[in-house]
């Protein structure tokens, strides 16, 4: 079983290190297809894309993100529609990825 579904996230307001590639590498072991992306301002985040049958399969795929994002604090960004979503993480506080971020991925790979 994966050690990250046992975690919760733990609040965070900045003030921390984000990751470093070697400390991410370390944890995308731990995580199920997700690609580690780099956006404009070197900001480092998660994304994967899930697929499914239909919009409604999508929809509530994302209704289960939402309750999971909710329960630990930590909202990624969804963006879904007919047959598929894609979720975008990273720790906005600290402009990079922490812990935080495998562990709502690991959940969410759970659904």
């Amino acid at each position: 079983m994966n050690k990250l579904l046992e975690k919760k996230c733990i609040p965070c307001e900045g003030g921390v290190v984000p990751f470093d590639i070697s400390e991410i590498h370390k944890y995308q072991k731990m995580v199920d297809g997700w690609n580690i992306i780099k956006d404009k301002k070197d900001i480092y985040f998660l994304e994967k894309q899930f697929s499914f049958k239909n919009f409604l399969d999508s929809q509530k795929f994302v209704n289960e993100v939402g309750k999971i994002s909710e329960e630990e604090g930590h909202h990624p960004e969804i963006t879904f529609g007919w047959g598929y979503a894609k979720i975008n993480i990273t720790t906005h506080a600290i402009e990079g990825l922490s812990e935080n971020d495998f562990i709502l991925a690991a959940k969410i790979d759970k659904i």
